[in-house]
């Protein structure tokens, strides 16, 4: 299943888009509500403007890269009926959990991007993404493999680019070496500031965060999650 541009070369994606097979009930969610819920990579050379994809106004758009099964996502849009939601995950079974648990009064502010994110990041508007979510992302944690890693310069810019002056990137991990590598590259990007200020600040989520599956699966391992928020300058 792919939704990128056939006249862009997507980047080549490593991590699994599906598991076993969906249940009667997702698989029906999946049928039935993504082809009203999706949104596809436009065309190079073509720009998305995201308030324009949702049926309602917004008053302002959030989008999440990588939602794993959508708690992270379904929670904020329940706390935020202002906002509208761009949801990306190219694993198969995460899209359908979320279309399945979503409440039919929240879908008119979510589009959902099945695929990965990379090819849509160049597609949206300057300066039209208010905050920007990169939640617990695969660490690829041997060297060899830190190419494949999301948070690269390259990215960054381009989220530099989407973001308003003054919207925000929340970056998570349970990961320390993805937490190291994470900061020294936003902390290089001259568009980025990192806003914590004491310890607490990557130590906790910030107010209004709901825990993603994984993030709930490390802190019963006993691992610390780092919390990484920067700025739009």
């Amino acid at each position: 299943m792919v939704f990128a541009s056939q006249e862009t070369p997507a980047p080549r994606f490593y991590g699994r888009r599906s598991g076993r097979p969906l249940r009667p009930g997702r698989k029906a969610a999946v049928a039935v509500r993504l082809p009203e819920r999706l949104l596809a990579v436009p065309a190079a050379g073509t720009r998305i403007d995201p308030p324009m994809l949702f049926a309602t106004p917004v008053a302002e758009v959030w989008l999440e890269i990588g939602f794993g099964s959508g708690e992270h996502l379904l929670g904020r849009a329940d706390a935020r009926p202002d906002v509208g939601f761009i949801g990306c995950e190219p694993w198969l079974d995460g899209t359908a959990a979320l279309l399945a648990r979503a409440p039919a009064s929240l879908l008119p502010r979510l589009r959902v991007l099945p695929d990965d994110a990379r090819p849509l990041l160049p597609a949206l508007a300057d300066a039209s993404i208010d905050r920007l979510f990169v939640l617990f992302p695969d660490p690829w944690p041997k060297r060899r493999h830190h190419r494949r890693r999301l948070i690269q310069p390259e990215m960054l810019r381009e989220v530099v680019r989407i973001l308003r002056p003054g919207g925000e990137m929340l970056f998570a991990s349970d990961h320390a070496g993805y937490v190291r590598w994470a900061l020294a590259l936003a902390t290089a990007e001259p568009g980025l500031r990192w806003c914590a200020r004491r310890p607490q600040d990557w130590r906790e989520p910030p107010p209004g965060g709901i825990a993603t599956r994984y993030q709930q699966k490390a802190e019963a391992r006993g691992e610390r999650c780092i919390f990484l928020r920067f700025e739009r300058v």
